[in-house]
């Protein structure tokens, strides 16, 4: 050996030590912050009886060192209840563009024009001021609504739903075209029960009018049958009636599937409106309208966790993707291919996670968060899912306002927070909280979770 390759071996050596030596200090320190975590989650964590009592699920990642920080469980499955939302943001970031798609049509002969409903759920939603689909329908002369068989394969209400919360204000049926957020509002005006849109107005409502007028403190609420829209008046009602949002049934027996959808839309534009059902348009969809920015309805979608943005959300991806609507054919196409390189593969269902056949595990939660920052970035990701103080996190993580960033989610006895951190010392954290099956109410799950994760914060 001559005295080059002499002192190239020594450095080559020293190199090899350093850097043995560095990959220990870095384990040793990895070690350290892991030890510690796993510290905070049994004081702040597992102490609660009512997480002690029912499963628990964590994942703490650090994407500039591509490190887990901590993991609990992290690859077994969990109820996500709307945590699910994260996934189908993702699908909607990617493929609705920077403007929904809110029709097509195509002109045919003279002044008539064949219209198609793409799932755009802004259409005359009292959110939406601005509504060019109304102005361009207003300004159009005759049309017909095209109904293609081929087109829907979705039902209205979702797998795994819970029937009977089929009147709730957060289950409105999900459909090919939405009017009004395809709900139904009772509220009061002149100290009579009014209802929007008006075509819901029937002799029950009149006949409650007639009894408010007669009798005073009448305590009511408003209530439909399971299989059709005949709105009543329910006086078991516990408190003093104000407004109520109804969802309302898209489908009906009475003529042809869309019914319910023509008619509002009649009485909207005070004009007949045509309609047919084709398993083979002829409508070749070369003219598109759009309607809304595609953030105005993510935003909301993820600070109010609003269930019907989310899976006509995931309606519009199918269409765009797959020139479709269905719900299960997109969700396996994103799963095989966009989604493909998944830790564990996730049993996902519906758009809204008010589905309890859903299963995803915290480490997937990770995954699509890393997603949604490196494709889509940070700051976008930021202005679209609620901090401290905000939307779902109202009331919580306060303290931690432009520090945290999250999506919650909750069904009885199931509750996940999953989001970004910033911490003290400025490093960027991803973590996945999933608790299901206790016993209790979601309180003081929730106070537990933040307690931990805002120590966190508080210490690194």
């Amino acid at each position: 050996m001559n005295y080059t390759d002499s002192c190239n071996f020594f450095i080559n050596s020293k190199a090899a030590a350093f850097m043995k030596v560095t990959a220990f200090v870095i384990l040793l320190s990895s070690c350290a912050v892991s030890k510690q975590i796993s510290i905070q989650a049994k004081n702040d964590l597992l102490k609660e009886s009512a997480i002690r009592s029912g499963h628990i699920g964590i994942s703490i990642y650090e994407p500039a060192t591509d490190k887990y920080w901590f993991n609990f469980d992290a690859d077994k499955y969990f109820v996500p209840a709307s945590n699910t939302k994260l996934f189908t943001l993702y699908a909607g970031m990617k493929y609705l563009g920077d403007s929904l798609v809110g029709l097509r049509y195509e002109k045919n002969s003279g002044d008539f024009t064949t219209i198609i409903g793409t799932g755009d759920p802004t259409f005359l939603h009292a959110d939406f001021k601005n509504q060019p689909i109304l102005d361009f329908l207003n300004k159009a002369g005759n049309y017909s609504y095209l109904q293609d068989s081929n087109l829907q394969r979705f039902s209205p209400l979702g797998k795994g739903w819970a029937w009977d919360d089929y009147q709730s204000d957060y289950s409105a049926e999900r459909s090919e075209m939405p009017i009004y957020g395809n709900l139904a509002k009772f509220f009061l005006q002149n100290d009579s029960v009014a209802v929007s849109p008006p075509i819901f107005y029937n002799h029950s409502i009149q006949g409650l009018n007639t009894t408010l007028k007669n009798k005073t403190g009448v305590k009511f609420s408003i209530a439909r049958p399971l299989e059709n829209n005949s709105f009543n008046a329910q006086y078991q009602s516990a408190s003093k009636f104000t407004e109520q949002w109804i969802p309302f049934k898209t489908t009906s027996n009475e003529t042809t599937p869309r019914s319910t959808f023509i008619k509002l839309l009649e009485d909207t534009l005070h004009k007949k409106i045509g309609e047919y059902t084709s398993a083979n348009p002829r409508l070749i969809q070369r003219n598109t309208l759009h309607s809304q920015p595609t953030d105005s309805l993510f935003k909301p979608m993820m600070h109010l966790s609003d269930n019907f943005f989310a899976e006509q959300t995931l309606l519009m991806v199918s269409n765009e993707r797959l020139g479709i609507m269905s719900d299960e054919k997109i969700i396996d196409t994103l799963l095989d291919f966009d989604l493909a390189d998944i830790p564990q593969r996730p049993k996902w269902v519906d758009g809204s996670g008010l589905s309890r056949y859903n299963l995803f595990t915290p480490q997937s939660f990770i995954y699509i968060l890393n997603k949604l920052k490196n494709e889509f970035g940070l700051e976008r990701l930021k202005n679209i899912l609620p901090t401290g103080g905000e939307g779902t996190l109202s009331g919580y993580y306060q303290k931690e306002a432009e520090f945290i960033f999250a999506k919650t989610g909750s069904l009885s006895n199931h509750c996940a927070i999953s989001g970004i951190m910033i911490t003290k010392k400025n490093k960027l954290l991803l973590f996945s909280v999933l608790v299901n099956q206790y016993p209790t109410g979601a309180s003081p799950v929730r106070r537990a979770v933040e307690k931990f994760l805002s120590n966190i914060r508080e210490k690194f």
